[in-house]
């Protein structure tokens, strides 16, 4: 059957036609990663970088098209821009740290500072910990942003308690607001249950949109909840953006703790600064006696930051109400700003302001004062 289907929706897609070579979509060469399973299709464009922002009526007609194949129940479609063979860079020629030469302008230029939230493996509390620390810092006065960069598991509708779709002006997604937050995720954009069957090209393309296609607008900092590991993703971060640095999220224990330092090194190999560590689930806090249990260890990551030359940011324990109003939609630091985990939250937020801090100054260089 889903044989047939595909069959069905690149029938459809034949009459997609491309205003700038007036062929259609399919026989230009222009679908890739076509995938058709329980009714669901996901596909990309490829299209010239040049044209990226200008092809998104392009992009929606054809998910149009897709969607309206009898038996499809859903279609998600992405641009991906492929490139021509680059020209060999002249000697002098510097690329962007983490990235290559040729790449075309960064992304995101009205934000002052973007900081990865990062972690070796998943499981560790990064969603929670990302989201947690940007609530933190917008209710510190700062205008922030919160990106979902995690496109096979996004976990921000769930976390900002919202399922509702972004609207847009012209060819621009306006983001959602929510908690003083400017936020974007793939899972504003697709069905709940959509699983993304998408290589590696389609990911980094559907990045490259959720920066470059969102209005942002002016920002003081962006926290991305990046997915767990070293791949597509990252990579797609660390060339098409100037990261300010990267946090990485860890357990206690040694297994969590070598994933974390395969992160630290991963970041540091293409340039992105580690601006610390955060040690998640650091103990068990007992919801009836306040007793506390080291259920994963404790003290492993701050001892794995002071081994590898990183600040310790700080710890946050593993307490039943930090997973309950996550689940909700409802931050700890907004929905009970008293207790002490919400508190930690606010405290590692203000030494994360701190470090981008140092680093602007280090960056603008001594000043001469004449007297």
């Amino acid at each position: 059957m889903s044989e047939g289907l595909e069959q069905a929706v690149r029938a459809a897609l034949g009459r997609v036609l491309d205003p700038a070579s007036g062929r259609d979509v399919v026989s230009a060469g222009m679908l890739d990663g076509l995938t058709v399973k329980a009714g669901m299709v996901q596909f990309a464009l490829q299209v010239p970088r040049e044209r990226a922002r200008e092809s998104e009526p392009l992009r929606a007609a054809a998910e149009r098209a897709a969607a309206s194949v009898p038996g499809v129940l859903s279609a998600t479609v992405v641009l991906t821009a492929h490139r021509a063979e680059p020209a060999k860079a002249e000697p002098s020629r510097k690329a962007p740290p983490g990235g290559t030469p040729g790449q075309g302008q960064m992304l995101l230029p009205d934000v002052k500072a973007i900081v990865a939230v990062a972690s070796g493996k998943g499981g560790v509390g990064k969603s929670t910990t990302a989201v947690n620390l940007a609530v933190a810092l917008a209710l510190q006065g700062l205008r922030v942003g919160l990106l979902d960069a995690d496109i096979y598991g996004p976990s921000l509708p769930q976390m900002l308690g919202t399922r509702e779709r972004p609207r847009t002006e012209g060819q621009r997604i306006i983001p959602l607001s929510r908690w003083g937050l400017k936020a974007m995720s793939i899972g504003f954009l697709v069905e709940e249950e959509t699983p993304m069957i998408w290589r590696g090209p389609m990911v980094m393309g559907a990045l490259e949109q959720l920066m470059g296609q969102v209005e942002w607008g002016a920002l003081d900092i962006m926290i991305v909840d990046m997915p767990p590991g070293t791949g597509d993703a990252q990579l797609t971060m660390s060339q098409r953006v100037p990261l300010a640095g990267a946090v990485i999220v860890s357990t206690p224990q040694d297994v969590a703790l070598l994933d974390a330092r395969r992160g630290v090194k991963m970041f540091e190999r293409v340039g992105v600064k580690v601006l610390g560590l955060i040690e998640n689930m650091a103990f068990f806090c007992c919801p009836n006696c306040g007793h506390q249990t080291d259920i994963f260890g404790h003290g492993g990551a701050k001892a794995e930051a002071a081994r590898l030359g990183v600040e310790f940011l700080g710890e946050l324990p593993l307490k039943l109400a930090i997973r309950e109003l996550a689940d909700a939609g409802t931050p700890i630091v907004v929905a009970r700003p008293e207790t002490p985990e919400a508190q930690a939250y606010q405290a590692i937020a203000t030494r994360l302001r701190a470090k981008l801090a140092e680093g602007a100054a280090a960056a603008e260089g001594p000043k001469i004062v004449i007297a």
